[in-house]
């Protein structure tokens, strides 16, 4: 399998200020990494790196089979103007640029692509509605769309289930469960631990001056979240002892 991505022995942080030392791992096709830390831990300068918009301290961002023409993105919600006058399938074609052309106008396939991606994202009904009268939902779905229409081979959602309800968050997760399944490399900002267990394969704990990097399941255990300060024991405790219990309960009933 060709590696996306390869992390070696990389340090983040700013001069003066380092937030963690010997990171290495690889990005591999159909992954699914959760990104995590509390604040401060490394998150966004994280991402900047994969961007190349802030570079390691120490360390190198290989890419084994070039680096990818277009990298997926999607912004936090603040750092996004919502009341921009556009509309919702123009903001969503933004993302089929590189492909067509910033000065081209969309052809009948370009046009049949853009109404594609706005019925998965679920916003097809509202296409010519200005994205000021949108909800934190539907703006959300409407970048996704923009998302969809990048086409590349690794996309890094900053937060994407940031200010949206269980319905939207459910819709978007069959869209990334879609870009895994289609061998696509996926890294994902978040928060929601539920959420992470659920649907990554893989996760980077960052946090207390260190990274932990592996499966899901091999990352997110109690001694790590509260050593690397994502945590208080008891809430680390209580949080496991509830999944460990709902998971008894649902073996109970198969």
């Amino acid at each position: 399998m060709q590696t996306v991505c390869d992390v070696r022995e990389v340090s983040l942080g700013y001069p003066g200020k380092v937030l963690c030392t010997n990171l290495s791992f690889q990005i591999q096709p159909g992954m699914t990494l959760a990104v995590l830390g509390a604040n401060g831990a490394g998150k966004s300068t994280f991402v900047k790196m994969m961007l190349n918009l802030l570079p390691p301290l120490a360390g190198s961002v290989q890419w084994p089979s070039g680096r990818p023409k277009e990298i997926g993105y999607l912004a936090q919600m603040s750092e996004f103007d919502s009341l921009f006058p556009i509309r919702v399938r123009d903001l969503a074609a933004m993302g089929a640029w590189g492909g067509f052309g910033m000065r081209r106008r969309l052809d009948k396939a370009g046009k049949l692509r853009v109404a594609a991606a706005l019925d998965e994202a679920g916003v097809l009904k509202i296409a010519d509605q200005p994205i000021h009268t949108l909800s934190g939902g539907q703006l959300q779905r409407t970048l996704f769309a923009r998302v969809i229409l990048q086409d590349a081979p690794l996309i890094i959602l900053d937060e994407p289930f940031a200010a949206v309800d269980q319905q939207t968050e459910a819709h978007l997760l069959g869209i990334i469960g879609r870009w895994r399944n289609e061998g696509r490399a996926v890294v994902l900002v978040v928060h929601d631990l539920s959420s992470v267990l659920d649907h990554c394969t893989h996760a980077l704990l960052l946090g207390g001056g260190a990274a932990t990097h592996g499966p899901v399941n091999d990352v997110l255990t109690p001694t790590n979240l509260v050593r690397q300060n994502y945590m208080s024991e008891s809430q680390a405790d209580w949080m496991f002892r509830r999944a460990t219990m709902q998971s008894a309960s649902g073996a109970d009933h198969v």
